[in-house]
């Protein structure tokens, strides 16, 4: 994480959180780790999604014009595909970044509420993200709200609870108060 200068405001840090997340994909996608070990994956929790396009446009950049003396080796793939074979994609609220799914790569993106924090849209979460999702078509809201996470974290959440019963009005007359 980016450090805090003493005495500066806790809303920097708060702003600055996208670009630790965009740090963070930066040390992992140029270490060997995604090498070595193929089959690892990373959600990139609590870091929003705007920063993505330009970030996936920038390591491809990086590594085509300076992989001969920087000694990096992605084969037949560009740093961008391995990023989405490798990184799911999170966001709370972020509107720009909802706008670029189709850039960023719809499969790799996940919303969260990220309950209890202070980032949190809870306990309005369902509005807040029906209004990030204003004129998307209900099949991509669908594989961002629970779809993709279904996939990627191979947990079936209606096998547990039925899917009519999981719906937000279903949940919310069951609370009494």
């Amino acid at each position: 994480m980016l450090g805090l200068k003493e005495g500066a405001p806790i809303d920097i840090m708060i702003t600055m959180t996208p670009l630790n997340a965009m740090h963070a994909a930066s040390d992992l996608i140029w270490s060997p780790v995604l090498r070595k070990f193929p089959d690892i994956k990373f959600a990139l929790s609590e870091g929003s999604i705007g920063w993505l396009p330009y970030w996936l446009e920038r390591v491809d950049y990086v590594y085509q014009q300076h992989r001969f003396w920087t000694h990096q080796d992605f084969g037949d793939q560009l740093p961008s595909q391995v990023a989405r074979d490798h990184f799911t994609f999170c966001f709370i609220s972020d509107a720009a970044g909802v706008e670029q799914r189709h850039r960023i790569g719809l499969d790799n993106v996940t919303w969260e509420c990220d309950y209890p924090h202070s980032d949190s849209s809870w306990p309005h979460s369902p509005e807040s993200v029906l209004k990030q999702m204003d004129g998307v078509p209900d099949a991509e809201i669908d594989k961002i709200t629970h779809l993709n996470a279904m996939r990627i974290f191979q947990f079936d959440p209606f096998s547990v609870r039925a899917r009519e019963k999981a719906t937000v009005g279903a949940l919310r007359a069951e609370v009494n108060d």
